[in-house]
């Protein structure tokens, strides 16, 4: 299994001129051998563009993207990793969404696809990074 970052959903979804070309790419690479899925967070951040949720459904087939709860040991992950980030003058108030990805990511020891790679390498440095130039060859 494989748990899919907003921004890759995103890339497509707006036909993002830089990055559709590689993500898409990437994700039928690997939803040839692995399952794809995608958290509430994940969920919320990709619904940002769409009006109806009939149209983010169609966007986010089940069939393609399994939906994965939050455990409460990636949540309380996700807040220690804030601590460490506020410790380290982090600006932001609240706890950042990419903090619940990669904690997600780090209790169930699976990959994540994404683009954007440098606070998952801070502050989750034992998952896997399916992204360009990442650890995993893509």
């Amino acid at each position: 299994m494989i748990l899919v970052d907003s921004n890759i959903i995103l890339d497509i979804v707006t036909n993002d001129s830089t990055w559709i070309d590689w993500s898409l790419k990437t994700l039928q690479k690997y939803s040839e051998h692995s399952k794809l899925a995608i958290n509430p967070i994940i969920y919320a951040e990709v619904s940002i563009g769409f009006e109806k949720i009939e149209d983010l459904e169609k966007a986010l087939p089940i069939e393609f993207f399994e939906r994965l709860p939050l455990s409460v040991e990636s949540l309380f992950l996700a807040g220690k990793c804030f601590l460490k980030y506020k410790q380290n003058k982090g600006s932001k108030l609240s706890v950042l969404p990419d903090f619940f990805i990669g904690a997600q990511a780090a209790v169930l020891k699976i990959p994540l696809m994404t683009r954007d790679t440098a606070r998952y390498t801070t502050y989750f440095p034992t998952i896997q990074l399916i992204a360009p130039a990442s650890r995993i060859e893509v």
